[in-house]
């Protein structure tokens, strides 16, 4: 004979997966796995053809637990504006799905796990000590700073460069200049991609009194020359590896030509400054980050790591 399931029984298995869904929309999954597609590349620059899958697992695992902590952390600081913005506004905790306490436990626990992870798995601290510094620069700096200055973006964007030199220790257990090189693409790269975001939702960080360069920039020609300039920057130095060892032609273009394709995309900006333009800036800095990644592991093969 079928028994009917109970009505709470009934109710309880959605629950389950809205408390579930929550959980892993505060690691920021998305922006976890642009993190790790970092960290490999960092791994496979250092290791080139020494790299061995079992070491990699292991940095992409404590590397994800540190960055989904770090985004835990994140949310439950900025709850209370994100709660004032409308795309943050259906967030766990501002929506009351989550308690604001137990959001502080999961992400203590990642983060505490995570670093412990990485520095019992892999033979050397280093990454356990880079993906700690990552942690602690981005929840205890740059989060608070987005209340205070318009610098928050700037200094934001070292943590966020700081992945490729995880992955780079863990290979290793040292720092060496093409990780440096790494470290500048991807903090320069940051600047004009999150000045895309800021004015696109500028609005919403105004309600939040978030201190972003385009909330205070009403006709947008700041945020038009900071995006060209810090894309200037990164074409440059994403030429530096070509200093650094035998000129490869393949990553020469390549890299040219992805700066180019980048910084059309805030030229037009400055021509056109609109949320749809600034939304072609932020696909534009999308494409060429996994392109210069790329660029990266295959220059270093080319000219034999």
């Amino acid at each position: 004979m079928r028994v009917a399931a109970s009505p709470t029984t009934v109710l309880a298995v959605p629950a389950l997966r809205q408390r579930l869904a929550d959980y892993v929309e505060l690691t920021k999954p998305r922006i976890a796995v642009m993190v790790l597609i970092t960290v490999a590349a960092g791994y496979l620059l250092a290791a080139g053809s020494s790299a061995k899958l079992v070491p990699l697992v292991h940095t992409l695992i404590g590397t994800a637990l540190v960055a989904g902590a770090a985004s835990a952390w994140n949310m439950w600081a900025e709850r209370g504006t994100d709660a004032r913005m409308r795309r943050t506004a259906n967030r766990p905790l501002p929506a009351g799905r989550l308690n604001p306490m137990e959001v502080v436990c999961f992400g203590t626990v990642l983060a505490v796990t995570g670093v412990n992870y990485l520095y019992h798995a892999l033979p050397t601290p280093a990454a356990a000590l880079v993906a700690a510094l990552t942690f602690v620069t981005y929840v205890a700096v740059y989060t608070p700073l987005k209340q205070v200055s318009t610098w928050n973006t700037h200094i934001g964007a070292f943590p966020g460069a700081l992945p490729p030199v995880i992955g780079w220790c863990a290979a290793t257990g040292t720092i060496g200049w093409e990780v440096v090189v790494l470290f500048l693409v991807l903090l320069f790269w940051q600047l004009p991609h999150f000045m895309a975001i800021a004015w696109m939702y500028r609005h919403d960080y105004a309600r939040a009194g978030h201190q972003m360069i385009p909330v205070n920039d009403p006709t947008g020609a700041k945020t038009s020359r900071s995006m060209i300039f810090w894309c200037v920057v990164l074409v440059a130095a994403s030429l530096l590896p070509l200093v650094l060892r035998p000129v490869d032609w393949i990553y020469l273009v390549g890299a040219v030509l992805l700066g180019a394709f980048f910084l059309r995309s805030t030229l037009q900006f400055r021509a056109n400054r609109t949320e749809l333009q600034a939304r072609q800036v932020l696909k534009a800095s999308i494409l060429y980050l996994p392109g210069m990644m790329g660029l990266f592991l295959v220059h270093a093969f080319v000219t034999g790591r």
